[in-house]
C-alpha cells in the first residue's frame, strides 16, 4: 500500500512539474572529426542542452561518421532514424536549388557577407526544411574556401585533367568549368582519397586541411577566398513535437548561443589554419590576376546557372541580399 502511494506521489509530481516519467535521448550524428570546431560547438551544444534540462533531454554527439556517414545524415534525420543531426548545407543541392546558394563562387566572401547571405536565404531554406519534416536550429560558417593542389597553380588551364574531390553539385560543376575531372567524396574519406591519388585537389577551407593534415599529400594552398559554405544542425519534425514548450525553449536558447558562438569561432580560427598550413611546410599564397579572373568569371557562370534552377524564389534571396 505505501509502494502504491508513493508511486501515485511521483506521477503526480512528475504531472505538475510537466516532466516526462523517464528522460530522452537523442543521438545527434555528425560528419566531422570530434577536434573540428563545428563538432567540439555541437558537443557544446549537447551539453548545455542536457544540464539545462536536468537530464530530461539528454544530447549525445557521434562525431566523425560513426553514427552515419556525412551523405546519410540528413536522410536519416528526416526519416526519424535520427532524431538530429548537422549537415554541409551545399551538399544537400540534389534536394533544393536554395541548399546551394552559400556555394556560388564569389557571392559573399567575406564573414560579414557570409552572415548577410545567411539572413536573405534563411527564410526560403526554412520552408523548404519544413516541406521535408525538418526544423532548422542553427547554422555555422566554414572559412572561406581556398584551392588545393599538388601542383602550382597559375590560371584554370593548369587544372585541366585534374582529378579535383567534390563534395556537393556546385564542386563538381567548378570542377568541370576548370577542365578538371570531379571526384565525389565526403570528409572521412578524404585523407585516403588524397593519399591513393584518388584526389589530387579541391577547393575546401584552411580548417579541412588542418584536421586531415593535407599537407602529407599536397603542397600548395590558394586563399581564393570563393565562399563561405554552412554547416545545420536539424531536428526532426515528429522528434520537436514531442517536446513539451519548456525544453524547445531551452533547446532554441542552446542553439541560437551555439550559432552565435559558432560564428566567432569560425572567425577566430581562419587566420590561423592558414598558419598552421604554412608551418607544416605547404606554399600558402594568394591567387594570381589570371587565376583569379578565371574564378570570377567562373563564378558569374555558375550563379547565372544557380538562378535559372533556383527560379524566383533564387532571384528574391539574391535580391534581398544584394540590396542588404
Amino acid at each position: 500500500m505505501r509502494s502504491s502511494n508513493l508511486s501515485a506521489v511521483l506521477a503526480l509530481t512528475t504531472m505538475v512539474l510537466g516532466l516526462p516519467a523517464q528522460a530522452e535521448k537523442w543521438d545527434m550524428p555528425l560528419a566531422y572529426a570530434a577536434t573540428n570546431y563545428h563538432s567540439e560547438n555541437a558537443t557544446r551544444f549537447a551539453t548545455a542542452v542536457t544540464e539545462a534540462t536536468g537530464g530530461k533531454l539528454e544530447i549525445v554527439t557521434h562525431p566523425g561518421g560513426s553514427l552515419f556517414k556525412g551523405g546519410d545524415i540528413f536522410r536519416a534525420v528526416r526519416t526519424g532514424q535520427a532524431p538530429i543531426g548537422e549537415r554541409l548545407i551545399s551538399a544537400l543541392g540534389n534536394e533544393d536549388a536554395i541548399f546551394e546558394v552559400d556555394a556560388l563562387p564569389f557571392l559573399a566572401t567575406s564573414f560579414d557577407q557570409a552572415w548577410n547571405l545567411y539572413q536573405a536565404s534563411k527564410p526560403a531554406m526554412e520552408a523548404v526544411l519544413d516541406e521535408k519534416n525538418l526544423k532548422l536550429l542553427y547554422a555555422v560558417p566554414w572559412p572561406p574556401q581556398g584551392l588545393y593542389n599538388k601542383n602550382p597553380v597559375d590560371s584554370a588551364a593548369d587544372m585541366k585533367g585534374v582529378k579535383f574531390r567534390a563534395y556537393n553539385q556546385a564542386t563538381s560543376r567548378l570542377a568541370e568549368l576548370l577542365g578538371a575531372v570531379p571526384t565525389k567524396i565526403e570528409a572521412a574519406e578524404l585523407s585516403q582519397a588524397f593519399a591513393t591519388g584518388v584526389a589530387d585537389s579541391m577547393i575546401s577551407s584552411g580548417s579541412t586541411g588542418y584536421d586531415r593534415k593535407i599537407w602529407e599529400h599536397v603542397k600548395f594552398w590558394y586563399d581564393v577566398q570563393a565562399w563561405l559554405p554552412k554547416n545545420m544542425v536539424v531536428v526532426n519534425k515528429e522528434a520537436w513535437a514531442g517536446l513539451d514548450a519548456p525544453t524547445q525553449g531551452v533547446v532554441l536558447g542552446a542553439a541560437a548561443m551555439a550559432e552565435q558562438a559558432g560564428w566567432a569561432k569560425a572567425r577566430e580560427l581562419a587566420d590561423w589554419y592558414k598558419e598552421q598550413l604554412a608551418a607544416n611546410g605547404m606554399t600558402v599564397d594568394g591567387p594570381s590576376d589570371t587565376l583569379k579572373a578565371d574564378f570570377m568569371s567562373i563564378g558569374e557562370t555558375m550563379t547565372n546557372e544557380w538562378l535559372e534552377r533556383a527560379g524566383d524564389t533564387g532571384k528574391g534571396v539574391v535580391d534581398d541580399y544584394r540590396n542588404m
